[in-house]
């Protein structure tokens, strides 16, 4: 059974994701909203449609997508447009949204590449592209929930890997892929700690550039933070060395 397979079927999932808090998404669903109103727009992921729920009440056409039946039937209760897909291909034409995004979604999939590329095909010229994970390649931060991020010998080893990517990005771009890590399952369900790809703002700007994006926004806050507080963490090129990876991308 594929890592996504174990998503299908996965009751606890669904239940986990009913008791997120709306702070936890309301960042991403607003900076997801199309430019023009009443637009397209698409949440790959979309849990059990609090998204969706959002996007609608502001009066745009929302749509969603996710690889777990049990997060379909509650989504569906909200939104008509929500459809289970296989993690893969996109079940829309090219050019299709005006908007299309995914939170926390990229370091589930098992072809992190093509996931980025089928995002950005299914939204329009110059339409917006947000893609947020969490920054595996943390150097900077305490009290980091996965055993990667923990520890000053893993944020050592984290900077050398950074320097590495940057020059592969720079001298081998042919050769650019995400890192993959092995899954740690919990009892209870817990989805952050099975991760199975290294996600960063690093290769998630190359990758949507590659793809035909200009990046906008890139920042470590996900959710919404006072202003004073999101001006120290992002002022500087620390932000892409903690936390998460928060992007906003417009395709040309």
């Amino acid at each position: 059974m594929s890592h996504q397979e174990t998503y299908k079927n996965n009751e606890e999932y669904a239940q986990f994701l009913e008791n997120w808090e709306k702070g936890f998404y309301q960042k991403y669903a607003d900076f997801l909203k199309p430019d023009n109103p009443g637009g397209k727009v698409l949440d790959v992921g979309c849990g059990v449609g609090q998204v969706l729920e959002r996007l609608q009440e502001s009066g745009f056409e929302a749509y969603g997508v996710d690889v777990s039946k049990p997060n379909i039937e509650r989504a569906s209760k909200i939104c008509s447009r929500a459809y289970l897909y296989d993690g893969k291909r996109l079940p829309f034409d090219k050019g299709f949204f005006d908007s299309a995004g995914a939170l926390n979604v990229l370091e589930h999939v098992e072809e992190p590449e093509l996931f980025i590329n089928e995002l950005v095909r299914v939204v329009k010229s110059g339409g917006k592209i947000v893609l947020s994970s969490p920054n595996f390649f943390r150097v900077i931060g305490l009290r980091d929930y996965h055993p990667r991020m923990r520890g000053l010998k893993n944020k050592w080893q984290n900077l050398m890997r950074i320097i590495q990517k940057l020059n592969q990005i720079r001298t081998e771009p042919e050769k650019v892929h995400f890192d993959r890590m092995e899954p740690i399952v919990k009892e209870p369900f817990s989805p952050d700690d099975d991760a199975i790809v290294a996600t960063n703002p690093f290769e998630m700007e190359f990758f949507l550039a590659r793809a035909g994006c200009k990046i906008e926004l890139s920042v470590c806050t996900d959710r919404y933070v006072s202003k004073v507080v999101d001006f120290l963490l992002n002022s500087g090129p620390w932000h892409r060395l903690m936390f998460n990876a928060f992007i906003v991308a417009r395709k040309i």
